[in-house]
């Protein structure tokens, strides 16, 4: 029997500590919070997390270290069924952290100490290339750019070299090298990022059309620009979508685009079309802000498809 695709999420794995304040601290400030979480974090656990839950198989590569950290970044991930077979703990490493300030009006801002997501050596690369080309035909590769860039080059050529659709979120910007535009089907900057790539200021749905174009010039074959409440810019092949979820109020951001990330891979997986798949990111993206911390938030199945028929798919001249 012919084994089913999954969904193969390689990056960063960290341990997120969230506090909600009134607002972010000023320096030298101190700034009483609230509502503390730790909890499994992480831009791959995060999609990892979402596509298990969403009844699709997804396979973990990433690097923890082998502190006591270690154990509560990947309890959520086992539990849910998560396949951790491609995760390794770095000895004498700390695993990644990130230090969240979320405040009322969801809006976050983030300190992230990467430490072992960025301890990888030139066997891992051997390894990740082994493992994505031994994934079953048709799988999905989703990447970020939080672990180290020959790690990212390296997967994304085994995918492409066995067939596997490639979604890339570039974060941070700044280590987009010039020849994963063309490597990567669906590129997922917001808009903060796609300024930094592109320098078109993204303030509106206009703005993230314009810069999408812009990064389809560069090779990319489709750009979703993410927009927040506003959902996504989606650029391809002559097509210019804005993609517009339901209105929701925003509770927390955090974990918003692993979520639209997370579920473009499954729509993609489960064959749909693209402005379908958008239609799904952007639906789970809306969902996720609904909701205190990441993983925690995100949707179920039967959410996640109510949420999707309400999505406004509008074409742009």
């Amino acid at each position: 029997m012919m084994e089913a695709p999954v969904v193969i999420s390689l990056g960063s794995v960290n341990v997120d500590f969230q506090v909600r304040t009134d607002h972010w601290p000023r320096p030298g400030e101190t700034v009483l919070a609230t509502d503390f979480l730790m909890i499994s974090g992480g831009k791959a656990a995060n999609i990892a997390y979402l596509c298990r839950k969403l009844g699709l198989g997804s396979r973990l590569l990433a690097r923890l270290g082998d502190d006591l950290l270690a154990d509560p970044a990947l309890e959520p991930l086992q539990k849910i069924g998560v396949d951790l077979s491609g995760v390794r703990r770095v000895a004498s490493s700390a695993t990644g952290a990130s230090l969240i300030a979320v405040r009322r009006d969801g809006d976050k801002a983030i300190l992230l100490a990467a430490n072992a997501n960025e301890a990888w050596n030139s066997d891992d690369e051997n390894a990740v290339a082994e493992s994505i080309a031994s994934s079953p035909k048709g799988s999905i590769l989703a990447v970020d750019l939080e672990v180290p860039i020959r790690i990212v080059q390296r997967a994304i050529k085994a995918a492409r070299e066995n067939g596997h659709i490639v979604v890339l979120d570039p974060s941070p910007a700044n280590r987009l090298e010039d020849d994963l535009y063309r490597l990567a089907d669906y590129l997922t900057p917001n808009n903060t990022e796609a300024e930094q790539l592109t320098g078109i200021v993204v303030r509106t749905v206009d703005g993230g059309l314009r810069a999408g174009e812009a990064l389809l010039k560069r090779g990319a074959q489709a750009a979703l620009v993410k927009l927040g409440v506003e959902g996504c810019a989606f650029v391809s092949g002559g097509k210019r979508l804005h993609v517009r979820p339901e209105p929701q109020k925003t509770v927390d951001a955090t974990g918003a685009g692993d979520a639209f990330a997370g579920a473009l891979a499954v729509a993609l997986l489960e064959q749909r079309g693209p402005e379908e798949a958008a239609s799904y990111a952007v639906a789970a993206a809306s969902i996720a802000v609904t909701r205190y911390g990441s993983q925690p938030s995100y949707p179920d199945r039967a959410e996640l498809e109510r949420a999707v028929r309400a999505v406004v798919v509008s074409k742009v001249n």
